[in-house]
């Protein structure tokens, strides 16, 4: 046996498995993401029966278009206001810091505004209109969100998802031209989960046909928003307990097995759940404050052998 060679091969090994592991640690660089939204003054559905709303929109849907980045990008972007529009619009990136009187002006119809900031703190952020009034455009529909992943990746503390989906609860408020009732909370009929009542939700809903889906013992990971006018949400998975709780969606501040978190108006957290992986389950993600539930602010998960490989992956996070 020749014991240099095989010592000098051991070195190389782990030479190799040190520069390898360097390489894996090492963040991501840094790139700037273009992001380019239209203000949309639209009809849209917002229960599964076909219920109309005279809607305001970023590119004609509620809840906006789903914005990830990594933390340390830089964020190039442009709202455009066709001049078909009557109202003025603006983009408020609760992820910036910025000039409020300068970055998130309102544009008016016909304009188009540009701005950039850097995503400096990892989490999940709501964005929202603030043209005046500001309940008024986000009670009808000007709202999204925008994940910020941590530049050093997944670890024990945060691990890989193997499915994730975005949630956003807001209020409904029927007559959509009184914007005092939106401020002083009268009238509000309906809680909507990605833009519809009981969106998810084929228990309380016969109309509704859509739940997300994963297999027993995966970990789903939830990016939630309240995008209420009003009202905290007391985020609750049925059959359940959070496995995590990430405040703010930062890994830094991770809470551990919580039944039930509140979750402030114009806040948005991430949350971990992972089903019993010997047999399906089915949880309902509610918000525990009942009226707000019975509203339409209730989700099923269902935890099946034959979940949809597709459901809550890539583009798939926000279900439509």
């Amino acid at each position: 046996m020749n014991i240099k060679s095989t010592s000098k091969s051991i070195k190389y090994e782990v030479l190799g498995l040190v520069m390898m592991a360097l390489l894996i640690a090492e963040p991501i660089a840094a790139k700037t993401v273009k992001v380019n939204m239209t203000a949309k003054e639209a009809t849209v559905v917002i229960d599964n029966k076909g219920t109309k709303y005279p809607a305001w929109t970023y590119d004609g849907k509620i809840p906006g278009p789903v914005v990830r980045v990594t933390e340390g990008d830089t964020v190039d972007f442009t709202l455009t206001n066709p001049k078909e529009n009557k109202e003025s619009h603006s983009m408020d990136f609760h992820a910036a810091v910025v000039d409020v009187l300068k970055e998130f002006s309102e544009v008016k119809p016909g304009e188009t505004k540009k701005f950039s900031f850097v995503a400096n703190h990892p989490g999940v952020f709501m964005y929202h209109c603030g043209a005046a009034t500001m309940a008024q455009h986000i009670a009808r529909g000007m709202y999204g969100i925008i994940i910020v992943d941590p530049k050093e990746g997944y670890s024990e503390a945060y691990p890989k998802p193997d499915r994730e989906y975005v949630l956003i609860q807001s209020q409904y408020f029927p007559n959509a031209k009184d914007k005092e009732a939106m401020i002083e909370d009268r009238g509000w009929a309906g809680s909507l989960i990605n833009g519809k009542i009981f969106h998810y939700d084929p228990v309380h809903d016969e109309n509704a046909s859509l739940t997300l889906q994963s297999k027993p013992g995966e970990r789903v990971r939830i990016f939630f928003v309240n995008a209420n006018i009003n009202h905290p949400v007391a985020f609750h998975p049925i059959a359940g307990i959070w496995d995590k709780v990430y405040i703010n969606g930062n890994p830094k501040n991770t809470l551990h097995g919580i039944q039930t978190y509140n979750v402030a108006v114009a806040t948005a957290d991430t949350f971990d759940l992972v089903s019993p992986a010997d047999h399906p389950t089915n949880n309902a993600i509610v918000d525990h404050t009942m009226g707000a539930a019975m509203r339409g602010a209730i989700t099923v998960l269902m935890n099946m052998p034959d979940a949809d490989p597709k459901m809550g992956k890539g583009e798939n996070i926000l279900i439509r």
